[in-house]
């Protein structure tokens, strides 16, 4: 498969002729004919979604880091460095690997929105960093010198490369399958490490931070979810019993591998954690966006730490509930409903 034209004038695709990829679009993004409205749904809630890392106050945090215990400060540390390498490996992803094959053009705005969002999580990660740490390379390399770390980074970057050899429609459809476990499960251990922090009173900041970026992965997490379904439905022959045993193994391997992660960063030293409850809360996770994308669950557990979801909600808030500074909340929520 080529990838997209940019421009197309003699191109005679009909709307309704439109796919997510394999099509044959003029190239033009014309928000007023679209055929996939939940890509319009989708870009008006990024946008309305828009912040600033510098609105986040970070001035407790550099204090309360000074306080933190070896454990709660070794957690922060890698915490932060793995969701570096992530948002930095996906802003490229998006522009390098996906949206050239993409065909929609509705569809190709909200990638590169999402491209956008990725890096601006990568300056917010900066604003955090320099909070806390007079080294900032100490937290930048940690990837380098940390096996654990380095194995992970290694894996998930090497799925990406695997996907972007040769490109066949059912490539594409894995490479969708593998940015909705990037975007669904690779984050979350990290992200529920930072909240435990302000459940306990502690950097409060960078878990407002994290709220805000974890709302973006959200949006993030219902474009591929969305454009998976959208295939299904143009492209049905290719979700055979055999791809979806590969998406199935994809997801296990997932699990797999942020399960020990989350075991490793909190070491069984975290308040609320345990290696059991982790991977319990990881499974949860993967049956969520097994459904979500017409498969069955694959490990049938209830969520074991339901007062994440309540920390990482902007649903039914209407001030910074960790330091009750009022929060503009046109740009606040998300109705699944809507998508």
């Amino acid at each position: 498969m080529e990838r997209k034209t940019s421009y197309n004038p003699d191109s005679k695709e009909s709307l309704n002729d439109r796919r997510v990829f394999g099509g044959n679009s003029d190239g033009m993004i014309n928000f007023t004919k679209m055929k996939y409205q939940w890509a319009l749904n989708l870009w008006d809630t990024m946008e309305a979604n828009t912040w600033f890392p510098r609105e986040v106050q970070m001035t407790g945090d550099a204090k309360d880091y000074k306080f933190l215990t070896e454990p709660e400060k070794r957690m922060y540390d890698l915490v932060l460095s793995q969701l570096i390498f992530m948002d930095s490996l996906q802003t490229n992803n998006l522009m390098d690997n996906i949206n050239p094959y993409i065909t929609a053009p509705e569809i190709n705005a909200c990638l590169a929105r999402q491209s956008y969002e990725e890096a601006n999580h990568s300056k917010s990660y900066a604003v955090m960093v320099e909070s806390i740490s007079d080294n900032t390379d100490q937290i930048y390399d940690m990837w380098k010198n940390d096996t654990k770390l380095r194995e992970k980074n290694n894996y998930i970057a090497a799925v990406y490369k695997n996907l972007s050899g040769e490109i066949t429609d059912q490539g594409i459809v894995l490479a969708l399958f593998a940015n909705q476990i990037l975007e669904g499960l690779y984050f979350y251990a990290g992200f529920a490490a930072m909240y435990a922090l302000g459940k306990s009173g502690k950097m409060l900041g960078s878990s407002q931070m994290i709220r805000f970026i974890q709302r973006d992965e959200v949006t993030h997490l219902l474009l591929f979810q969305n454009m998976i379904n959208s295939v299904r439905k143009e492209r049905p022959e290719l979700f055979t019993a055999e791809l979806e045993e590969i998406v199935r193994g994809m997801f296990r391997k997932a699990v797999e591998l942020e399960s020990a992660w989350g075991s490793y960063i909190t070491q069984g030293q975290i308040l609320g954690f345990t290696d059991g409850i982790i991977k319990q809360y990881i499974q949860y996770l993967a049956d969520k966006r097994l459904d979500a994308v017409g498969y069955k669950p694959e490990y049938g557990v209830k969520h074991p730490i339901p007062w994440v979801d309540g920390y990482a909600s902007f649903n039914d808030q209407r001030t910074n509930f960790f330091e009750g500074n009022v929060v503009n909340y046109s740009k606040g929520s998300i109705d699944f409903d809507d998508f």
